[in-house]
């Protein structure tokens, strides 16, 4: 039963792995888009003319609390599985 969790487990982690390939659809890039020079440019002379200052991608940050609780609750929940199933087979059930 712990093999079959174990299993379950290490393929459900797979599963949100994304997938790294190593060839390429188009060749490579080797000078800057026209359009990413062009807002470079803009950004730049607007911060110049207003004197005010400019936060790109001012996303915010969001709340890690529910992922690092949960995460530890897994974990604990995993370690005594393991301390559970050791006890098992010391004690001879």
């Amino acid at each position: 039963m712990l093999t079959a969790t174990a299993a379950g487990t290490l393929l459900g982690a797979l599963w949100f792995v994304p997938s790294a390939n190593a060839t390429q659809d188009k060749p490579v890039r080797t000078e800057p888009s026209v359009q990413a020079t062009a807002q470079a440019r803009a950004t730049t002379t607007s911060t110049e003319t207003t004197g005010e200052s400019v936060q790109l991608a001012d996303t915010g940050s969001f709340d890690t609390t529910p992922y690092v609780v949960g995460g530890t609750l897994f974990l604990t929940l995993g370690a005594g599985f393991v301390v559970y199933s050791v006890r098992r087979e010391r004690l001879g059930f």
